[in-house]
């Protein structure tokens, strides 16, 4: 199973990006004609969205979970909404840990449920009301950025410090999800995560028009139980080799390394093909939260895999530790001067 984008995405254009940039302009001009066309559903509560310009994982999930904890050190009751990819309940749904797998949800959504009230709807304006009646203070939407169903007061565009937008096409020839200047514009604020340059001439652009400019890092909770260990780490994310960096800063050697495709749950054939190399090669299994999500509340071989394996979970740190009040307060305030305006 493939796993990871395409790599020519993360570097200049070649002649892969030249051969599909007749389709991005076309994907180009739909998604960006979305974008500006864009009314969007007026919700009834501020709605603080946590996304990113590109194709690929860069921290949104935990950067939520992260501004969910400074809302409620403000007070607030925060809610999670999220599209549930990989889930096949479309509607609008609550989010029970207990009694939801990832194959219903989404792997992500479990993640999010674990720390306050999440909806999953496929018509995120649906969600959005089902978290209303709820009684949240602050929606927070884990990706939508350019999806244009609902008004969002305060845009954070969460960045890979070491990818930034890759080779600054759209998709296919590149990661942009939307031309960048459509999708800038409509932007609030960045947060640049990890160590790397990538990021720096869109951090200039948002600084130049005095949108601010955040840094973090993910970092993972003690381990002192891998420092030294050998291990087979498996994850099926969007960049698994960033699983292999923090395995390593962790002090384990990572003897073997399975990637799969971001979000795809596992066959049994893999699973047994983990659980019995792990084996004969005395290893370790190791894995992300979100792939545990994935595993948990199947049996079988999946919880035989999941009961087996050190789950290496991380939070996003600020370099400012206040920059996610920061963020909630000027979400709170742009939605309620959209709720206060006639």
């Amino acid at each position: 199973m493939m796993a990871g984008t395409p790599s020519f995405w993360w570097k200049p254009p070649g002649w892969q990006a030249l051969a599909l940039w007749p389709l991005s302009l076309l994907y180009g001009f739909v998604s960006g004609r979305r974008m500006r066309r864009a009314a969007g559903f007026a919700a009834s509560v501020p709605v603080l969205c946590v996304g990113n310009f590109t194709l690929g994982g860069a921290g949104k999930t935990p950067t939520a979970l992260a501004l969910a904890e400074a809302a409620r050190a403000r007070g607030l009751v925060p809610g999670f909404l999220s599209r549930g990819y990989g889930g096949s309940l479309g509607g609008g749904v609550l989010v029970d840990p207990a009694r939801h797998t990832a194959a219903l949800v989404g792997d992500e959504p479990l993640l999010l449920a674990r720390s306050a009230v999440t909806a999953v709807s496929r018509k995120r304006v649906d969600g959005a009301r089902l978290l209303a009646g709820q009684g949240v203070d602050l929606i927070i939407m884990d990706d939508g950025f350019q999806s244009a169903r609902i008004a969002i007061d305060f845009a954070l565009i969460v960045a890979d410090a070491r990818r930034g937008v890759g080779n600054g096409l759209g998709f296919p020839a590149g990661p942009l999800r939307a031309p960048l200047s459509i999708q800038a514009a409509a932007a609030s604020a960045l947060l640049a995560v990890g160590e790397g340059e990538a990021c720096a001439s869109l951090a200039s652009d948002f600084l130049a028009c005095g949108k601010p400019v955040f840094s973090a890092a993910l970092e993972p909770e003690p381990a002192e139980d891998l420092r030294g260990a050998r291990v087979l780490a498996f994850a099926g994310i969007a960049d698994p080799a960033k699983f292999q960096r923090t395995l390593e800063g962790l002090g384990a050697e990572v003897a073997e390394r399975r990637d799969f495709a971001d979000h795809a749950p596992l066959s049994d054939v893999e699973i047994g093909a983990l659980l019995r190399d792990a084996a004969s090669r005395g290893l370790k299994l190791v894995t992300t939260a979100k792939d545990a999500a994935r595993l948990a509340g199947r049996d079988g071989l999946a919880a035989e895999l999941l009961a087996a394996t050190r789950v290496v979970k991380v939070k996003m740190a600020f370099a400012d530790p206040q920059a996610p009040q920061k963020i909630v307060a000027a979400a709170m305030d742009a939605g309620k001067a959209r709720l206060r305006a006639p």
